[in-house]
């Protein structure tokens, strides 16, 4: 059996390396008129914003830690949902699910590939405001994320840095799941915090699916609605040239912080500063 398993998935890095070669094609944002009306209904109104916090992949909830305290404590609505990390599709039905549940106007806050699923959740949703990335995916109609991360040159998150391990789905297949291997967890995800936290983070990551890389993005939300974004000038998982890339072309207001992949931990005065900016256009 276990030969089977070995046979049956040694095509992986050879699929990963062929996804992370493809080519796409892009298209300009247009306008966010609607929310700009909707942003003054709320200032009007004195309503706070709900946060809701999205993290990537091989992470969890818990890296938003410094800035879910910082807005409890300025009075705001959190909310920092699981994020399934099986598919971007069902990724983001089951946040949009989250999403619906909420009253009042929401800013949307995506790490990584939560940016992903972010611009694919609150499409049409009318109550989202505003969207936040943090070094994160901000993919168009038809653009994986491997598609993305090798646009330009720097990601260390190549199929030989990853430990493949399948799992079963539930129709009774099986899917495979991604771990950043830890030889090269720290150099390629959080370089900027402490050894002691990035060899616990490395042991405690959620596995990603390999089919998160590789699907299409439907029609994002940062088409109409207005988008910050974080550039991680360090970052050696997505490459700072292309987070810049998808900030431009998305219409983001930028700002950009010296850090590795995950600034909200090693920067998290940065990103709740951007976080700040994004509220100040709905508070």
């Amino acid at each position: 059996m276990r030969t089977l398993i070995r046979s049956r998935y040694s095509v992986i890095p050879t699929l990963l390396a062929a996804l992370f070669a493809a080519l796409f094609l892009t298209t300009g944002p247009s306008t966010a008129a609607g929310h700009v009306a909707r942003t003054a209904q709320a200032a009007e109104s004195g309503t706070k914003p709900t946060i809701v916090f999205v993290h990537g992949g091989w992470a969890d909830s818990s890296g938003w830690n410094a800035e879910v305290a910082a807005f409890q404590e300025a009075g705001y609505p959190v909310i920092a949902p699981a994020n399934p990390l099986r598919g971007l599709a069902s990724d983001a039905a089951y946040l949009r699910s989250v999403l619906e549940t909420i009253e009042g106007p929401i800013v949307l806050v995506g790490h990584s590939y939560g940016g992903a699923v972010i611009s694919n959740a609150a499409t049409g949703l009318a109550n989202v405001e505003a969207l936040v990335y943090i070094a994160a995916f901000a993919p168009d109609a038809g653009e994986s994320l491997a598609q993305l991360v090798t646009k330009y040159p720097g990601t260390q998150i190549t199929p030989d840095a990853l430990i493949e391990r399948p799992y079963p789905t539930a129709d009774g297949g099986q899917g495979v799941d991604l771990y950043l291997k830890p030889e090269i967890f720290r150099q390629a995800f959080a370089g900027d915090l402490p050894r002691r936290v990035t060899t616990l983070m490395q042991a405690t990551q959620r596995p990603f699916s390999v089919a998160a890389f590789g699907e299409p993005s439907a029609e994002p939300a940062w088409k109409t609605i207005p988008s910050w974004y974080l550039v991680a000038t360090a970052d050696h998982a997505i490459p700072p040239a292309a987070q810049e890339f998808m900030a431009d072309r998305a219409d983001a207001t930028v700002a950009r912080v010296k850090s590795s992949h995950v600034p909200m931990q090693s920067q998290p005065d940065a990103t709740i500063r951007i976080i700040r900016q994004a509220i100040s256009s709905v508070d």
